[in-house]
């Protein structure tokens, strides 16, 4: 995380939330303002930068139904501690009610930060290497997979392999470690398979590449030109398809994607992403899509356009900040 932090930044973990802990990171660090992310709202850090008169502010906030479920049992507590937040900054509508709901006193709708992401990186000499070992291959990527999945995603390469001869599919499991299971799924149908963590290679006698290393999204989403994204066909809400759009990849996903809900909504309608239920669907559009790279690549161009839309939440947060900075500033200036 260091390295990848602008000149000026430092990085630094945040203890757990016990009182004496954050006791002594607060008189440590003695800051200014305080920013938590989506849904990281931790009672005792609350209750601690409060009491020190250090404001708060909750960027990017997201609540979902059912962590709204689950505050709501507790309604004195979650209204004091969202009253010791001094903004409340929410992705979507849904978000700002659901804070307000609860007792946030300030509640503002500044947007998804992620729809004003970078795309993430990728290793140019891995990439042209890759792209040489593949070839004109035909190639998908599923991504950030979970348990449950790994099966389908299998069933779906053997049943397009008379269809679509020479089928290469990627798979980046969410947690590296699962690389074996993966391996095993594609092994129980009959499927090659090698692990990139063991140096294996996308040859032409491989029908699964399992990626099982951290910090390659980028690279493999530069590789294809139809991404499934998992989480979504289990009960894990989906992941961001945010990045792989802005790649130009069409995307497929399944039908529980809650985590990003109205990104997903936004894509659908506008063609940029397609659902699917099961092994045989998935199998239908990859299918459909590869052999077809013109309707891909207007899928691909529909998503990034159904994105535009969102963007601008980093300049709507800054202008939330901007007063609270200036504060920072001339409480600096007097001091000295």
């Amino acid at each position: 995380i260091g390295r990848r932090l602008p000149a000026g930044a430092v990085h630094q973990y945040m203890p757990l939330d016990a009182p004496r802990w954050i006791e002594r990171f607060l008189d440590h660090w003695q800051p200014d303002l305080a920013l938590v992310a989506e849904s990281e709202i931790w009672p005792n850090t609350v209750i601690a930068l409060h009491r020190r008169g250090i404001p708060l502010l909750l960027v990017n906030g997201r609540m979902s139904e059912r962590s709204f479920k689950g505050w709501v049992r507790s309604p004195r507590t979650a209204e004091a501690l969202l009253s010791r937040i001094a903004i409340c900054l929410a992705q979507t509508r849904d978000d700002a009610e659901r804070f307000e709901r609860l007792g946030a006193p300030r509640v503002s709708i500044a947007g998804n930060l992620k729809y004003d992401s970078a795309v993430p990186p990728a290793d140019d000499q891995q990439l042209a290497y890759l792209r040489d070992v593949i070839g004109d291959r035909p190639v998908w990527v599923a991504a950030s997979t979970h348990p449950g999945e790994d099966a389908t995603i299998a069933e779906a390469h053997a049943a397009l392999q008379e269809r679509v001869p020479n089928l290469l599919t990627v798979v980046v499991p969410r947690h590296p470690q699962r690389g074996e299971d993966v391996a095993a799924c594609a092994s129980a149908l009959g499927l090659r398979s090698t692990l990139r963590s063991r140096g294996g290679r996308p040859h032409g006698n491989v029908d699964v590449y399992v990626a099982d290393t951290l910090g390659e999204l980028g690279l493999f989403y530069r590789l294809a030109p139809l991404v499934f994204l998992g989480g979504s066909m289990t009960q894990r809400g989906g992941q961001n398809p945010i990045e792989p759009t802005r790649l130009d990849a069409a995307i497929l996903h399944g039908p529980n994607v809650q985590n990003f809900a109205q990104v997903y909504h936004a894509l659908d309608e506008a063609g940029g992403a397609l659902m699917v239920a099961d092994a045989g669907e998935l199998a239908a559009a990859v299918g459909a899509l590869l052999l077809d790279p013109r309707r891909s690549r207007a899928m691909a161009d529909a998503g990034n356009a159904a994105l535009r839309p969102f963007e601008g939440a980093v300049e709507r947060t800054l202008a939330i900040l901007d007063p609270f900075i200036a504060q920072m500033k001339l409480s600096a200036l007097i001091a000295s």
